[in-house]
């Protein structure tokens, strides 16, 4: 699986970097994420229930930050194991830049999906990270308006 997206987000790219290495911002933002724990500046684990189709799992998994280039941008390299229902491993290139007051936070994924999650076919997998990835932003754009930014 294949996205990429950008999303413009009221804040500036400095607010921005910093939740996106904020590990209680992510947990807040990440559609059905229960635990996130920060192993190094660089390494996080979490815990994730998520439902695609008829198929819910809860997936542990590790996300790596890679090629790090503070505040312009970064690597997520993640790999996760939902048992039974599937595996997944994959990488998001993340860019920021600056847009006025704001930030433009652009993203390209590639994914590996396996295991039962995989069979329930491309169509229902892409629509459910594309609305995943709407979720994550209208989230994620909320929580840094309500840590209040400055003028």
């Amino acid at each position: 699986m294949d996205m990429s997206n950008s999303q413009r987000i009221n804040a500036p790219r400095a607010i921005v970097w910093a939740a996106i290495n904020d590990p209680e911002m992510l947990k807040k933002c990440i559609p059905g994420c229960e635990e996130i724990e920060k192993l190094s500046d660089t390494e996080m684990a979490a815990k994730v229930v998520l439902k695609v189709g008829p198929v819910k799992a809860s997936f542990k998994g590790k996300v790596t930050f890679e090629n790090v280039t503070a505040p312009e941008g970064l690597t997520i390299v993640g790999e996760g194991s939902g048992g039974i229902a599937g595996h997944a491993k994959g990488s998001a290139e993340v860019r920021l830049e600056e847009d006025g007051d704001g930030t433009i936070l652009s993203y390209q994924v590639k994914a590996q999906i396996g295991g039962k999650i995989a069979q329930l076919g491309s169509r229902l997998i892409d629509s459910t990270a594309q609305k995943l990835a709407k979720e994550f932003f209208a989230r994620f754009e909320a929580e840094i308006m309500e840590m209040g930014v400055p003028s």
